[in-house]
């Protein structure tokens, strides 16, 4: 009995999955069907603008990069250019 009890729970399960996923998907959806067409051609501009931040803290990675490496690159050439103590 307790098979097909739980065969029917499963059955269950899948038809109310099955029944709700139209409200699910509807419930996702980021944009309500009632706003305009010029509301959402603004939000490109938007999404473009996090990008230039985005990049724009990559850039002052970057340049910090770039500033270690050439400092490295200065005290070895700063090493390479005093003479070696005589060692004794």
């Amino acid at each position: 009995m307790s098979t097909s009890f739980t065969k029917l729970i499963l059955a269950t399960f899948v038809s109310i999955s099955i029944a709700l996923s139209p409200l699910t998907v509807m419930a996702a959806d980021p944009a309500p069907a009632g706003v305009p067409v010029a509301d959402s051609a603004t939000t490109p501009d938007v999404q473009s603008e996090k990008a230039a931040k985005k990049t724009a803290k990559k850039s002052k990675k970057d340049k910090k990069a770039e500033k270690k490496a050439k400092k490295k690159s200065q005290k070895k050439a700063k090493a390479a250019q005093e003479p070696a103590a005589p060692q004794q």
